[in-house]
């Protein structure tokens, strides 16, 4: 069997509504090899989210782009794992430069 790649991306922060469906709808029309080949994860922002997982193709997976180490608490603004099941997301990406740059 030979290997399986990963193809991600991040969307930082940027997107409107009109936007995402763009994006979207261009990444259901491309052609890809199947699951067992490549596996396909997105990750919009945080508000995007579950509007993105119900127009994406179901072989697309999404991620947040970040999360919280804590199970909840008194963080503003900050997403924790629990949230993220809690709508069926199941994959998450970390340590972003520019969050260790800036926010240490």
């Amino acid at each position: 069997m030979g290997r399986k790649f990963f193809v991600g991306g991040n969307w930082k922060c940027n997107g409107t509504t009109e936007e995402v469906k763009k994006i979207v709808g261009t990444l259901n029309e491309a052609k890809v090899p199947g699951e067992d080949v490549v596996e396909v994860v997105v990750s919009p922002p945080y508000v995007f989210l579950p509007f993105v997982k119900s127009l994406l193709r179901s072989d697309f997976h999404v991620a947040a782009q970040n999360s919280w180490v804590r199970k909840g608490g008194a963080y503003t603004g900050e997403i924790n794992t629990e949230m993220l099941v809690n709508l069926d997301i199941p994959w998450v990406t970390l340590e972003h430069s520019e969050r260790r740059q800036l926010l240490n």
